[in-house]
């Protein structure tokens, strides 16, 4: 008889062999490149949905959002026929025989522009308020390539409304700052303004999205910098203190790189949509850099 440890018959552990644990090391990586590879693809579809913002609703007739408000056809490049506004200077402002093309943000539609573009009707400027493609009830999704061609476009319906290149002055407001930026070499005007500009956008992109392979993935890349430090146009470039959409030091980096910078115009204790970066004090750095851009 015996006690405590049971008679029957034991048998060792076998060891893992350094063949198994190898491909046990492979599973792993096998499973991780195969999760790496579905965020890669799912970010390559959405990424768009992620960079634009379009309000897809409708707005109001020209006439009703803006002093001899006018409502526009673009005709692009690729076939597009976009709605925008035109509307002329106040009329008890001194008409400055120059016009501003905004090229507007990520977000909203054209009737949320409206306001500013009152304040430049104010200071003298006519006014081609850009509704991109996919905006509002235009068509089309927007992209780089497709809103750059929209932005020519703009260019050609300013010049149908008696308004040259080097009579016009170019707004762009965050990544209408991209748009703007790539119409310079082809097309300079009188000047070019820039609200809450960035490098490029994968640079934008690194900062709200550290964990990500952004300059691999991105489509879409915008490279301010580089067409800014290229061109002699006089260049102002706006920016918040604060911003939180558009790092500052990005568009710091822009202001440096412009060869003919004609001011930095700095809002303090202010964020990217606050409602100061849509106000009359925009207007007036616009009005600055149209003085300076005749001296």
């Amino acid at each position: 008889m015996t006690f405590g440890i049971d008679s029957a018959t034991t048998h060792p552990v076998e060891a893992p062999t350094p063949w198994r644990r190898g491909r046990k090391a492979l599973m792993y990586v096998a499973v991780l490149a195969g999760v790496a590879a579905i965020i890669f693809v799912v970010l390559w579809f959405m990424q768009r949905s992620m960079i634009y913002f379009p309000d897809t609703s409708e707005v109001p007739p020209a006439e009703d959002a803006l002093l001899g408000g006018e409502d526009i056809v673009l005709h692009t490049s690729d076939g597009y026929e976009l709605e925008a506004w035109f509307a002329p200077p106040a009329p008890e402002a001194d008409d400055r025989q120059t016009a501003v093309l905004m090229g507007p943000g990520n977000a909203g539609n054209r009737e949320n522009r409206a306001g500013i573009a009152q304040h430049f009707q104010e200071q003298g400027f006519a006014m081609l308020l850009l509704e991109h493609r996919g905006y509002s009830t235009n068509p089309g999704s927007p992209t780089e390539e497709g809103l750059i061609r929209d932005g020519f476009a703009a260019v050609d319906a300013l010049e149908a409304q008696g308004y040259q290149p080097d009579q016009t002055i170019y707004f762009g407001e965050s990544i209408g700052s991209g748009v703007v930026a790539a119409l310079i070499a082809e097309r300079p005007p009188a000047v070019v303004v820039l609200r809450s500009p960035f490098t490029e956008l994968a640079d934008v992109g690194r900062h709200h999205y550290p964990w990500l392979p952004v300059r691999t993935v991105l489509c879409d890349n915008f490279p301010v910098i580089d067409q800014v430090r290229e061109t002699e146009v006089p260049v102002t470039v706006i920016r918040a203190a604060e911003d939180s959409v558009i790092p500052a030091q990005l568009s710091a980096q822009v202001a440096q790189a412009a060869p003919n910078l004609v001011e930095e115009h700095i809002i303090d204790q202010a964020d990217h949509n606050d409602p100061v970066m849509f106000g009359p004090d925009i207007a007036e750095a616009v009005t600055r850099a149209a003085d300076a851009a005749q001296d």
